[in-house]
C-alpha cells in the first residue's frame, strides 16, 4: 500500500531537553498538502516487558508508586534498554533484578507503540516460563513489591478498573489467548 499520502516530511528539528531518561524534540514537518507545522514528541530508547507465568497458571506481578501519576499500579516487570543492549538479554537481567526469579523458557510475543502520537518509545513483550526463585537485586533508588496472582483475577481487577496500566492489560490478554489457544507466538 502507497503510504505517500499520509506521510510528514521533517524540515528541521531542535533538541528541547536531553535527560538520563528520554529525550524531547520539536520538530518542523512539512504535511501531505505542502503545509508545514510543528511536532512535538520523546524519543525514547525502548523497553522490555516480561510475563512471567507460573506452571500453576498464576503470574508474577509488580506494585510500584509511579510519579507521574501520584499513585502504585500493579505492572508486569519491565525496563528500559540499554543503548545497544539485546531486548531478550534486557528481559532476562530485568527478571532477576526486580523480582529475583529466573526463567527456563523465553518466547517473543510481540511488539507494541504504546505512546504513538508523542513518543517513538516501543515495548517487546517476552513470555518467561520455567520459573526459579532467586534474589532480587533492584536499582538505587527503585522500590517495588512483588506478588502472585492467577490470570483471571488479574482479569477480574482490569475489568474493574484495577489495572490500568496499558502494558500489563495487552499482557493479560496475550495470556488469556494463549492459554485458550487463540493465538500463537510467532516463531523464532
Amino acid at each position: 500500500m502507497d503510504d505517500k499520502h499520509l506521510k510528514e516530511t521533517p524540515v528541521s528539528s531542535d533538541l528541547v531537553y536531553d535527560g538520563s531518561f528520554l529525550q524531547v524534540r520539536r520538530d518542523r514537518v512539512k504535511l501531505p498538502d505542502g503545509s508545514e507545522t510543528h511536532r512535538e514528541y520523546f524519543r525514547h530508547p525502548g523497553a522490555v516487558v516480561i510475563l512471567p507465568l507460573f506452571d500453576n497458571g498464576e503470574v508474577l506481578l509488580e506494585r510500584q508508586f509511579r510519579y507521574p501519576n501520584a499513585q502504585v499500579f500493579v505492572e508486569f516487570p519491565a525496563g528500559k534498554l540499554e543503548l545497544g543492549e539485546d531486548p531478550l538479554l534486557c528481559a532476562q537481567r530485568e527478571l532477576r533484578e526486580e523480582t529475583g526469579y529466573t526463567a527456563k523458557h523465553w518466547q517473543f510475543l510481540c511488539t507494541i507503540h504504546n505512546a504513538i502520537a508523542y513518543s517513538d518509545e516501543h515495548l517487546d513483550i517476552y513470555l518467561a516460563e520455567g520459573l526459579t526463585a532467586g534474589e532480587r537485586q533492584l536499582d538505587a533508588g527503585e522500590f517495588l513489591d512483588v506478588f502472585r496472582l492467577p490470570i483471571d483475577e488479574l482479569l477480574d481487577r482490569i475489568r474493574q478498573g484495577g489495572v490500568t496500566d496499558v502494558k500489563t492489560i495487552i499482557g493479560a490478554f496475550w495470556l488469556d489467548k494463549l492459554r485458550r489457544g487463540e493465538w500463537n507466538p510467532p516463531v523464532g
